[in-house]
């Protein structure tokens, strides 16, 4: 059967999955594990496990950004307008995620009581300028809130996103298309991977307060090399191979479909619950690539390309209320963990790490917590996100100035 059907069922679900996993670890981090409360299943594994979330936000989002590239690749047509492309991506990340940075800057001197040094400005100003994750430095581009370190990879596989399509455009020129053209994509799949090999081979990283009991600088000293731009760019690039199988299949619709995205959903979490209980953190994959990579991220991506196609479950995956926690997934994102870490201090001061053991009390501050971080980011999509993005579309429809000006 066949189908005209534009909407990318699953998408939501994934994007809504991914932000709660996340949110979800940062709250189970706070549970004491030898006590009784500690030792429940679903505590241990979101403890360990908060990482899957980030792997699937970094598919999700080469898999969106992939599509127009693939069918302009498909239809014989040049490269997107990579301005639009360049606009849309800044529009939809930095005014929140530069408001987020710079709130938990300030907040981190004045009540946390990080040291106004240097470091911290360099560290601040590497956030801003999108570049934190090239060194250990300032992975971390801010103390107190830890989750934005995932932003400035984020926006390094933006830029190379788009480098290896132009590659394929040029090498191809204009007649690699179809499946020649997703076989092709395995090369520069292939080329992240070699990078982030050569990085983690030749970047060395000092062992001199090395740990997360030293805070966030000796945690990164952890995870680099071995977190790195190029290991994330292969997460994103699975999630752009899934958009190219996902074009070439769009028309079709079955319920074959419908067993392949819950099939690929149901071994994504079985495998997240597996590693869970194990325990770990980084659960490094092929060549060091974390969060169990290829596996875990090829089943994410099969669902993102199957989804769209299936008969029902697509539809009850993206139901209203995944499609609304969706679009304010990036403020739950950016704002909880600081949210978390101000209600700790003027609230409730037993919610540090590894330390509550009493379920109600945690329950009802990680009610409270969850509650306020949806209306911040509610607010921030309303009233900053959405904004923006709409001027930004605006100016999509706006001539270049060269354009406009006379020979």
């Amino acid at each position: 059967m066949t189908t005209n059907t534009t909407r990318l069922y699953g998408a939501d679900f994934i994007r809504a999955s991914a932000c709660f996993i996340v949110l979800f670890h940062h709250l189970a981090q706070r549970v004491d594990v030898r006590s009784e409360f500690g030792s429940n299943a679903f505590i241990h594994v979101f403890n360990s496990a908060g990482g899957f979330g980030v792997a699937m936000f970094f598919v999700l989002s080469g898999f969106l950004l992939a599509r127009p590239f693939w069918q302009a690749l498909d239809a014989g047509e040049p490269v997107p307008s990579l301005r639009i492309y360049a606009l849309r991506r800044a529009a939809r990340i930095v005014p929140g995620f530069w408001l987020a940075l710079t709130a938990t800057f300030i907040f981190s001197v004045t009540v946390f009581g990080a040291v106004l040094d240097g470091w911290l400005w360099l560290r601040y100003a590497a956030g801003l300028l999108l570049v934190s994750d090239w060194h250990w430095t300032t992975l971390f581009p801010v103390e107190v809130n830890g989750p934005l370190w995932s932003i400035g990879f984020e926006v390094s596989s933006y830029v190379m996103l788009p480098l290896g399509f132009l590659a394929i455009f040029a090498l191809g020129k204009g007649r690699l298309h179809g499946w020649p053209a997703r076989l092709a994509w395995l090369v520069v799949l292939a080329a992240a991977l070699g990078a982030h090999w050569l990085f983690y081979s030749n970047v060395e990283v000092d062992s001199v307060r090395r740990g997360w009991n030293y805070g966030l600088q000796g945690g990164a000293k952890l995870w680099m090399p071995w977190f790195n731009p190029f290991g994330f760019f292969a997460m994103f690039a699975t999630g752009a191979l899934a958009a190219g199988i996902q074009v070439a299949v769009a028309r079709f619709r079955s319920i074959l479909f419908d067993v392949v995205a819950v099939g690929a959903l149901v071994i994504a979490g079985w495998a997240m619950w597996v590693m869970g209980l194990r325990g770990g953190g980084e659960f490094y994959g092929w060549l060091q690539v974390p969060y169990q990579f290829p596996t875990f991220h090829v089943m994410i991506g099969l669902a993102l390309a199957a989804a769209p196609s299936s008969l029902l479950v697509g539809r009850i995956l993206d139901n209203p209320l995944v499609s609304w926690l969706a679009r304010i997934s990036f403020g739950i994102y950016v704002w909880h963990y600081l949210v978390l870490e101000l209600v700790r201090h003027y609230w409730v001061p037993e919610m540090d790490h590894s330390t509550m053991s009493d379920p109600t009390k945690f329950l009802v501050a990680s009610a409270i917590i969850s509650v306020i971080t949806l209306v911040i980011a509610t607010l921030s999509w309303r009233w900053l996100e959405l904004p923006m993005i709409n001027w930004a579309r605006g100016l999509e429809r706006r001539k270049p100035l060269e354009q406009r000006m006379p020979a």
